[in-house]
Parts: C-alpha cells; sequence; structure tokens
C-alpha cells in the first residue's frame, strides 16, 4: 500500500529504543525524513546510525527530554530549523513507575504528570500552528491498553495515560476541519524493556520468576503471545499516512485481543 510518506517530516519521541524506535524505523522506511529524540545521547545516536544503515535515509538525533518544556522547545526549534516543517507527531515517553497509591507522593504524580500528559501537550503545542498553516498533519500519541482496561499496580499511568486520551480527543474535534488527524495507539503486552521492567518489579513482588510472570501474561492475551515492536509501527505508519485522513479522535489498541470491552 502506498503511505505517500516520502515528502513527509516526522518527529518521533523517545525513539531510541522499544516502540519509539520500531515506529522510526518503520516510518524512514516508508521514505519520511525523520527527527527522533531521547534522553540518552549514546543510545540514540546508535538507533539513529541503524536506522540510516536499514533504510538508506538519514535521520536527525536530538538529545532531549520530553518531559521538560524547555527541552521540547529546543527540540522542536532544532527540526523546524532542519527541515523547514514538521508534518507527523508522534509522541511517546517512558511509562511511570508501577505501584500503588500509597507509594507514589505528590513529587511522583508531579513527574509522572510531566513525563506523560504535558509532553504530549507540550510536544504538540509547538507543532500545531504551523500544521494549522499548512492545514495538514497527523498527531499520534502512543498510550497503553491501561486507558480501556486499566492494569493493577499501575495506578500512574492508568491515570495520566487517560487524560491523554481526554486531550486528543477533544483536540481531534478542533482541528479535524484544517485537514490535521489526532489518534492514539494503544500497545498491548508487547517485547519492550517496559514489559521486561514490569514483569521484574512484580517478580520481585510476589516472588515469582519473571518467566512465570510472562507466561500468565501470554495466557490472558486471545492471540497466546506478546506482541511486537513492528506490529505497533506498522499501524503508526498508516495513520501517519495520507490514506487514513478520516480517521480522527480514535484510539486504537494493538493487544492480540487482551482488551475484553466492546469499545
Amino acid at each position: 500500500m502506498e503511505l505517500g510518506l516520502e515528502d513527509k517530516v516526522a518527529l518521533v519521541a523517545a525513539s531510541s529504543r522499544g516502540l519509539g524506535r520500531a515506529i522510526a524505523g518503520e516510518l524512514a522506511r516508508e521514505g519520511a525524513s525523520l527527527v527522533m529524540c531521547a534522553r540518552e545521547a549514546l543510545p540514540l545516536d546508535r538507533a539513529a546510525r541503524e536506522i540510516a544503515e536499514q533504510t538508506g535515509t538519514s535521520p536527525v538525533a536530538i538529545a532531549a527530554d520530553v518531559s521538560r518544556a524547555d527541552d521540547v522547545a529546543r527540540l522542536v526549534d532544532a527540526a523546524l530549523a532542519r527541515f523547514g516543517r514538521i508534518d507527523v507527531l508522534v509522541t511517546n515517553a517512558g511509562g511511570p513507575p508501577p505501584g500503588p497509591f500509597e507509594t507514589h507522593d505528590a513529587a511522583a504524580w508531579e513527574r509522572a504528570f510531566r513525563l506523560t500528559l504535558a509532553s504530549a501537550v507540550e510536544l504538540t503545542r509547538r507543532v500545531l500552528p504551523d500544521m494549522k498553516r499548512r492545514r495538514w498533519g497527523r498527531i499520534i500519541n502512543v498510550t497503553s491498553i491501561t486507558v480501556k482496561q486499566p492494569v493493577d499496580n499501575l495506578i500512574l499511568s492508568n491515570s495520566l495515560r487517560a487524560a491523554v486520551t481526554g486531550f486528543a480527543r477533544t483536540l481531534a474535534n478542533e482541528v479535524a476541519a484544517l485537514g490535521i488527524t489526532v489518534n492514539n495507539v494503544l500497545p498491548g503486552y508487547t517485547r519492550t524493556e517496559r514489559v521486561d521492567e514490569l514483569a521484574a518489579a512484580r517478580s520481585a513482588r510476589e516472588g515469582i520468576t519473571t518467566d512465570a510472570v510472562r507466561a500468565e501474561l501470554e495466557r490472558q492475551i486471545p492471540a497466546g503471545r506478546l506482541g511486537e515492536p513492528d506490529e505497533l509501527a506498522a499501524l503508526t505508519a498508516f495513520l501517519a499516512s495520507e490514506r487514513a485522513a478520516y480517521i480522527t479522535g480514535q484510539s486504537i489498541a494493538v493487544d492480540g485481543g487482551w482488551i475484553r470491552s466492546l469499545y
């Protein structure tokens, strides 16, 4: 399928590893000019080199912490200086730490807010004016299956990713007539470092092996396996494309059937 991304510029946050890395690679394979960011410069540069070797493109890697508004401003300004525009924005950030309500103080909630909600809002605030001027844009937020079916012991993620969903759904209506779509992709349990971290946390908490944790997760998934990062990346690339112009305000799960709700 021709996605029409060859002349587009995409900014993918938290793209040195995991889902962000897979999304960046997929967009580059579709021909998009790519801006990547992550907090740590060395892993980011390594990921950009790998994508360049695999796709023949030349990604721009900019170290930035998207939980900091000044870093977001610097990132977007650098991308605009290099390419003149941003057509596709993929907001993404590492998940907040696990734990029940009583384990998270006010500072933990503030950090989670900055990481999960404020990062998506600030990135959007910076790229939206030019998208509106050009009457074309794609904003895609990487959230989680927890926005439709909360997961125990993830109160920070459950709460703040749901807030991103409300933000995106409202914004989608505000900008739809301008040729800009706003959607969310909801990864299920996927083979990433984040799932490894959650499995290790549960292993320590309950005194079971990480292999046992993963086996239980797989039993909960009708597909009988964890997802692969490239499977979420494929959906993200489609939502970024010309073909997806009439899809907006949606939260689409890539979860092997884990979510049991009808909507």
